[in-house]
């Protein structure tokens, strides 16, 4: 979709208040667009003044301003992340990828509300969140157009990069915030901040150069461990060190605490963009971490051999999924019901340690479900599993082994030769 398709409608646009949000605004308006500025209130940690957000949308030219409350939302997504272990490439929380999702299924409604038919986003052209902003569109109404101006040749010619579009709003008296020497750029909701681009495209600038935004360095933590205790109820956190908690409350405290001992704060990844480049990331995500390590070990507890199999096959195919915009299709549905009846089993109460940037294991209780028996994996006592009854297991395995060997199927590697 181009400006010239634009002619007489009216376009919804997501906006950050930031410069994107405010160079696209004035430059549509300027050209007979009407713009209307939505907002997602994601619970993001360096934006909390909407009014002032509202302000610069309107002065930009925006000719109404919606903020949209979704603090139940992105929180109720998180846990999913969380319950899935959907980390993007290993070490990534996905929360910039799902937080598009929720934008987007919290804007679209609003947006029908008033007649409105064209989505507008300033993500651009090399980076995931075009397609994310596309594809859950698609989805969830492909009745609604989608605008993409760093998409349209018009709008190229005129700005091409930064520099062009702080020119601008400065010409046109915007109280944009942005800097021409900003060192990176951030993104941020609840789940977490990502940091990328400026200096942080050089792999000689450390994941340090980093302000923390949700936490401290390492350095910075309090030298005596803090042990923080979580209780799960079918897969969900209800309570933290005793309190209860519902989805919100528990990332929201967890990115204090974890936040507080350096937990998940500037975690680096050079990854791959669905687009097909390598991008680097330095990632925050306190409360992610936490609870999200507290769940992996009670699935330590609960999962059987097979059941463990298909949800690690699971894992990071969920992942790949809301990384690459493809939270709403049938394959992630499908997954989502694989994954029912494993959370009915989550019940238990996981204590974990943390000390300057770690978590690690410190205590299980109450784990209704635990496949863990002591008396079984004791090496001091015969118990309820009688070494014994191995004797005639091995004998079974064996069969194949020799099979193997007498076939001439055995190739042992150089190193045990």
């Amino acid at each position: 979709m181009t400006l010239a398709d634009l002619n007489g409608q009216t376009v919804a646009f997501a906006a950050s208040g930031g410069l994107d949000s405010c160079t696209v605004t004035k430059w549509l308006s300027e050209h007979g667009v009407r713009v209307v500025a939505f907002t997602a209130d994601i619970a993001q940690p360096d934006e909390t003044d909407f009014g002032e957000i509202e302000k610069r949308m309107r002065a930009s030219g925006a000719s109404d301003y919606i903020a949209i409350p979704l603090h139940e939302m992105i929180a109720e997504a998180g846990i999913e992340v969380i319950q899935f272990q959907a980390k993007y490439e290993g070490d990534y929380w996905n929360t910039t990828g799902i937080g598009r999702h929720v934008i987007v299924a919290g804007i679209l409604p609003e947006m029908a509300k008033r007649g409105i038919k064209v989505l507008g986003h300033g993500a651009t052209g090399r980076g995931n969140d075009q397609v994310r902003f596309q594809l859950c569109t698609n989805m969830l109404d492909p009745t609604v157009s989608i605008y993409a101006p760093w998409r349209d040749e018009a709008f190229l010619g005129k700005f091409r990069g930064r520099s062009e579009m702080i020119d601008y709003c400065e010409g046109h008296k915007l109280p944009i915030k942005a800097s021409r020497s900003a060192p990176y750029s951030t993104d941020s909701n609840l789940l977490g901040l990502t940091h990328e681009a400026g200096q942080l495209e050089h792999l000689t600038t450390g994941p340090w150069f980093v302000t923390p935004g949700m936490g401290v360095r390492p350095e910075a933590a309090p030298d005596k461990p803090e042990d923080v205790t979580v209780k799960f109820l079918n897969g969900r956190p209800v309570a933290i060190n005793g309190q209860k908690v519902s989805a919100f409350e528990a990332i929201k405290l967890a990115n204090e605490i974890g936040g507080k001992h350096a937990v998940g704060i500037c975690t680096h990844l050079v990854e791959n963009r669905f687009v097909g480049i390598k991008s680097r990331g330095v990632y925050e995500a306190p409360g992610m971490e936490l609870l999200g390590t507290a769940f992996r070990y009670l699935l330590q507890l609960v999962l059987d051999r097979r059941s463990r199999e298909l949800y690690d096959a699971l894992s990071p195919f969920v992942a790949k999924q809301i990384y690459q915009g493809y939270g709403f299709d049938v394959a992630t549905h499908m997954a989502r019901e694989a994954l029912k009846p494993i959370l009915k089993l989550m019940d238990g109460t996981i204590t974990v340690k943390l000390y300057k940037g770690t978590v690690n294991y410190a205590a299980a209780a109450d784990v209704r479900h635990g496949m863990y028996s002591e008396s079984n994996a004791s090496m001091e006592a015969i118990g309820e599993f009688n070494h014994a009854d191995s004797e005639g297991f091995l004998r079974v395995l064996q069969v194949s082994a020799r099979a193997l060997a007498a076939n001439k199927q055995v190739t042992p590697p150089a190193w045990a030769k």
